[in-house]
């Protein structure tokens, strides 16, 4: 039998909590929202937040996580670096990280990217189409052609960023604009996708489309089989 997966889901859980119109449509947080959606997907699931101890992040948990979710975006400096620096040694050392939608300039992602991560976007109830360009990778298992957002918020290119290993999702807006939103990446031994579209004031997350992409991303994303790297600074020569 598979083991399950222990997923940690981060929210910075600000907009929920000082916004109405998110509060109405995130009743209990992105981050549970996404949790129960996966809750039938063999699954271990935890949360955490930006404003517990540690933002929910300790060493313990990060060391007992195989797939860490995170979204943010009115706060990501206040996320500490020490923590920063925490993840990103998970996921160099086999854990994986999928990040949504405004976590694209997260300190995290951004450290990852070695790049600004810097886009175009537009909050105007745009019409998103995202097309499936890599059919057959395991993140689209599931979808057909394309999936369809009635409501979101645009995102457009140029979106800068080092070219994704696999470009699995591009999205068309009713604006015309284009971008480049299921995007893979390795980075030492963990996989980083990352995903458009999760804007805090449309449904997105209920769609179940969107929760089926990321239901197949944490599958993707979970190590299988690592060998701890290991490095002799003064190894004896093979041959003599």
């Amino acid at each position: 039998m598979t083991a399950m997966i222990r997923v940690t889901i981060w929210n910075e859980y600000r907009h929920e909590r000082h916004s109405p119109e998110v509060a109405a449509i995130y009743p209990e947080g992105m981050h549970m929202t996404l949790a129960k959606a996966l809750k039938n997907e063999r699954v271990a699931i935890r949360t955490a937040t930006l404003d517990e101890p540690e933002h929910g992040l300790s060493q313990d948990v990060l060391e007992s996580t195989d797939v860490l979710v995170w979204w943010g975006h009115m706060a990501h400096e206040e996320v500490q670096d020490e923590i920063v620096k925490r993840v990103q040694q998970r996921v160099l050392n086999g854990m994986g990280l999928i990040v949504l939608h405004s976590g694209h300039f997260s300190k995290i992602f951004r450290r990852l990217m070695g790049t600004s991560c810097a886009l175009k976007w537009r909050e105007h109830n745009d019409h998103e189409r995202l097309w499936v360009v890599a059919p057959g990778h395991p993140i689209v298992q599931g979808i057909g052609e394309y999936i369809e957002l009635e409501r979101e918020e645009m995102y457009g290119e140029f979106f800068d960023i080092p070219q994704p290993e696999t470009l699995v999702l591009v999205s068309w807006f009713s604006g015309g604009e284009v971008f480049r939103s299921g995007c893979c990446y390795t980075r030492g031994q963990g996989r980083v996708f990352y995903f458009r579209p999760g804007h805090e004031t449309f449904p997105t997350y209920h769609h179940p489309q969107v929760q089926r992409i990321l239901a197949n991303a944490i599958r993707w994303a979970a190590p299988t089989g690592l060998t701890p790297l290991t490095w002799d600074h003064k190894p004896e020569p093979l041959e003599r």
